[in-house]
């Protein structure tokens, strides 16, 4: 990225009063976006504005944006001092304001050698450490060596976390399914619902079962209430003998008085640290159900793919550095065309679970409703982030994307080579996915319609409007390396239009109002008696009701 640091006698400012933000507006209102018309204008568009990133080619010539918007773009990254901010997060400072720490998920997937520093302190070594005695535990249990407390071998994973210490790890564990050990089951249990557990529970062995206690304080309610049971369970299943817990439970926290206090050995306590916020700790020992999974080596090309889009964004022109320009195309499409929400689309049903993944990644970093400062924002922040695997979404809901009255921004994910070839499949599989850009593009007009022999009553209802935008991101094949880089473009993108709206993207004190509600709550449904409730009258009658039914 072109290289711009805040000089000291620059004074923040709000984002809606800086003149590059209202240039991009006004270029906006006095410009005509035609994907039709910029193509045939162009016949080459579709070849300069693509590009390789970290082993993905990136697509994005369909986009509503000239050249003139790009450097509109690049003036305003520049002015928010987006290569500065960057630079900051590399060094480790501490750009989590709120929390006061550094922001470091950057450093999980460094190679011995480089330094990170942290408080004056090289955080290289100690992320090495513990990636190395994951691997080393990791090896045991995939050749036999780590058994049960009954001598047999584990058979079964379940790993026990919630947020970022369960969708990360669940969805590449999924989506790396292909390179799993084959005599091995993965199960993941968050939520704190008891259904979750049981039926994760319900063929399974205990004998034969690894738990992994995901907890950074292992205080974390949800995650507690579902490891005792799992406990108990253990327990109940292998004779009551409490000796078997340390054989069959590990935990990925930092607190070891607790850990111990629970029956875990210390000693198979695998820690991480306050810099790696739990939405971007899978590269972490939060990882290691992935590790028991694919195996240390392709854990370690996973971290590399990570590694090279890190390297991708901080060294590549801003033109063909693919967070720096799809983190602005997201600020574009979401404050100056007002797009509300934005699909991402993977065409691999192995990656079925990253929609939901980059939920968390997305929303709760960028749903802010405050700046870094505590100032209310005047513009719109974090998109709503959804979508499906292809080919089911086109049977769902693109029926909205082409001829709905919303406009979505769409990320098209595919790759040249199935990990599971099975005759036409991804030929077709493939076709679908680079139809649907086209069409979404360019539509098809009443003329075109018309010309089809269409009765006129029904050409309103076959006109497709076109112009909706997308970004294809096509790698060779799903691999490690290449989840590990896709992971790493979409945080990096997360945290570019962080720095544009000027929000914290690495705190989430949205989540906590709820949790200190409902410890209140919980004890008034458990009570023997009735106690005084002292809430909203519909919270009271809910209560009130529940504890009824609750006795039936």
């Amino acid at each position: 990225m072109e290289s711009h640091r805040r000089q000291p006698s620059d004074q923040p400012r709000a984002l809606d009063l800086r003149p590059e933000w209202s240039a991009l507006l006004e270029h906006r209102r006095s410009s005509t976006f035609d994907l039709r018309a910029l193509f045939a204008a162009e016949p080459a568009r579709g070849e300069r504005m693509a590009f390789p990133a970290a082993g993905w080619w990136v697509d994005w010539s369909k986009h509503l944006v000239t050249d003139a918007t790009v450097r509109h773009l690049r003036t305003l990254a520049n002015a928010v001092d987006l290569p500065g901010r960057s630079a900051a997060m590399f060094a480790g400072e501490r750009i989590n304001s709120t929390e006061d720490r550094a922001v470091l998920h950057v450093a999980l997937r460094a190679p011995k050698g480089v330094r990170v520093v942290v408080d004056g302190k090289d955080v290289v070594p100690e992320v090495h450490a513990v990636l190395d005695r994951c691997a080393e535990f990791a090896e045991r249990v995939r050749s036999g060596t780590w058994t049960g407390a009954s001598g047999r071998r584990i058979r079964n994973v379940v790993n026990l976390g919630i947020g970022g210490s369960d969708l990360g790890p669940a969805m590449c564990v999924e989506a790396l399914g292909h390179y799993a050990e084959r005599g091995m089951r993965f199960r993941f249990v968050s939520n704190v619902d008891g259904t979750h557990l049981a039926v994760a529970l319900r063929d399974l062995d205990p004998h034969e079962t690894l738990f992994i206690v995901c907890s950074k304080t292992f205080t974390t309610l949800e995650t507690l209430l579902n490891a005792r049971s799992a406990r108990d369970w253990l327990l109940a299943g292998t004779g009551g003998d409490a000796r078997a817990i340390g054989r069959h439970f590990v935990a990925v926290s930092t607190n070891a008085v607790e850990v111990q206090r629970f029956g875990i050995d210390p000693a198979n306590m695998f820690g991480f640290w306050d810099w790696v916020g739990g939405r971007y700790s899978v590269g972490s020992a939060v990882g290691l159900s992935l590790m028991l999974a694919i195996g240390p080596q392709r854990f370690r090309e996973f971290l590399a793919g990570y590694r090279a889009m890190d390297e991708h964004f901080l060294e590549a022109p801003f033109e063909r550095n693919a967070p720096a320009l799809l983190g602005l195309l997201a600020v574009w499409y979401r404050n100056v065309f007002g797009c509300p929400t934005r699909a991402v689309l993977p065409y691999d049903q192995y990656l079925a679970r990253f929609p939901a993944y980059l939920q968390q990644l997305d929303m709760e970093s960028n749903g802010k409703r405050v700046t870094k400062d505590g100032e209310p924002v005047r513009w719109a922040t974090g998109p709503i982030v959804w979508g499906e695997p292809g080919t089911n979404g086109q049977h769902a809901f693109f029926q909205l994307l082409h001829q709905g009255t919303e406009l979505v921004p769409c990320d098209f994910i595919a790759f040249s080579r199935s990990l599971e070839p099975r005759g036409e499949h991804h030929d077709q599989l493939m076709a679908n996915c680079f139809a649907q850009t086209e069409a979404l593009a360019f539509g098809k007009t009443a003329d075109e319609v018309r010309a089809e022999g269409v009765p006129e009553a029904l050409v309103g209802h076959k006109t497709f409007p076109g112009n909706r935008p997308s970004t294809t991101l096509l790698a060779e094949q799903l691999t490690p390396h290449a989840l590990g880089a896709l992971i790493a473009l979409y945080e990096h993108q997360v945290f570019v239009q962080g720095v544009v709206w000027g929000v914290n993207s690495f705190d989430q004190w949205g989540v906590e109002l709820g949790k200190v509600l409902a410890k209140r709550i919980a004890g008034e449904l458990s009570a023997a008696v009735e106690p005084a409730l002292r809430h909203d009258s519909s919270t009271n009658a809910l209560i009130r009701r529940y504890r009824q039914q609750r006795k039936a």
